[in-house]
């Protein structure tokens, strides 16, 4: 089964001509646009790896070329810098640049230092001051400079990165509810409200942490686990689905997406509600919800991790259908800077996850591999 179903309708830029009686310029600009439609999609269906390659660079030179002077990106505006920095640098180390290697090497080393001046005393990296979702900000950049720590040769900015984690690690512990969960800002500061997808960016993050050797209490993950595994619907139409938060809201496809990567960044690969979760997730992100839904972007950035850890048939079938969807949605000039436009968070963002999906066989992230 198809984990996409799209019809794409060709739309004529001729429409509005006045044609009527030219029995022979009709049918061929008609032949002429179905040609152009017929011909983008076969472009997108036998993308090469050198096509990807090529989309890849001009992707990430644009996102190169938009970064601010002090090293952040920001979404609409000026929103969410520390997310958007986070994950565009998560993007770049795709590619197999450092800190000090490669062609995004400066690019990435400003983002270390921007994200690294966020860090506040009680852990938090972020402005809680300037952002009411702090908690993805926080989540995306444990993730991230986890990822940076590995490969640091300078060892001045090794103890740097190795103090702001140890601290960011202790935020998130103290910022987790009671149920297990976290939500947009820490418990304290949300009454105690958790929600699925701001937990599963503090499990990754906290997992990316724990691989770089920084102390984590298994405590917190386990507490994690057990509440996944209590929003998790156990019967009926949507069994497997994850619900919206501890409270309830019903299953969601973007957050059991992200539920199912959580899992497996728990360690929990065969844990009984794996394979639930799994099936929910093949029903849903095929059809209407994922393919409409307003979360295409979130859902199939922990989708796409799901299925390269599936590898085999599973990853080869979604590979070809997810890498033709970002083919045909690419505002590119064919020469040099491609970006995407879809969603309403904003083009960094939009661009960050096709750019790491893309990349996720480059096996550069030590959190992504297999």
């Amino acid at each position: 089964m198809s984990h996409f179903q799209t019809t794409t309708v060709a739309r004529c830029p001729f429409a509005r001509c006045p044609v009527a009686g030219y029995c022979i310029v009709v049918p061929c600009l008609i032949a002429l646009c179905l040609w152009g439609a017929l011909g983008t999609q076969a472009r997108a269906a036998e993308m090469s790896d050198s096509d990807r390659t090529a989309m890849i660079g001009r992707g990430l030179d644009w996102l190169a070329k938009r970064q601010s002077r002090d090293g952040h990106w920001a979404a609409n505006g000026t929103r969410y810098p520390v997310a958007m920095t986070a994950l565009a640098g998560m993007a770049m180390l795709g590619e197999g640049s450092t800190t000090t290697q490669g062609r995004y090497a400066r690019n990435i080393s400003k983002a270390v230092g921007y994200l690294v001046r966020q860090s506040q005393q009680n852990g938090l990296i972020g402005n809680p001051r300037r952002d009411d979702r702090y908690t993805y900000g926080h989540g995306y950049s444990m993730l991230f400079l986890s990822q940076v720590l590995g490969e640091e040769e300078d060892e001045a900015r090794r103890q740097e990165l190795i103090d702001v984690l140890t601290r960011a690690v202790v935020f998130t512990g103290r910022a987790q509810t009671k149920a297990g969960g976290w939500g947009y800002v820490s418990a304290k500061d949300g009454q105690g409200f958790d929600e699925g997808s701001t937990t599963v960016t503090q499990v990754q993050g906290l997992r990316g942490c724990r691989n770089a050797g920084i102390k984590v209490p298994k405590k917190i993950i386990d507490d994690a686990v057990k509440y996944i595994n209590g929003c998790t619907i156990k019967s009926g139409q949507h069994i497997g689905g994850v619900q919206y938060s501890s409270k309830g809201g019903g299953g969601r496809p973007a957050i059991t997406a992200a539920a199912v990567a959580c899992l497996f960044n728990a360690g929990e690969y065969d844990d009984e509600y794996v394979p639930l979760l799994l099936a929910y997730c093949k029903r849903t992100l095929g059809g209407k919800d994922g393919q409409n839904s307003g979360h295409w972007h979130y859902s199939h950035y922990y989708y796409s991790q799901v299925m390269y850890r599936e590898a085999g048939d599973d990853w080869n079938e979604y590979r070809k259908e997810v890498y033709k969807r970002i083919a045909e949605e690419v505002t590119d000039d064919k020469s040099k800077y491609a970006h995407w436009t879809q969603g309403h968070v904003g083009r960094i963002y939009a661009t960050a996850i096709n750019l790491t999906i893309l990349q996720l066989e480059n096996g550069y992230i030590p959190i992504y591999q297999r």
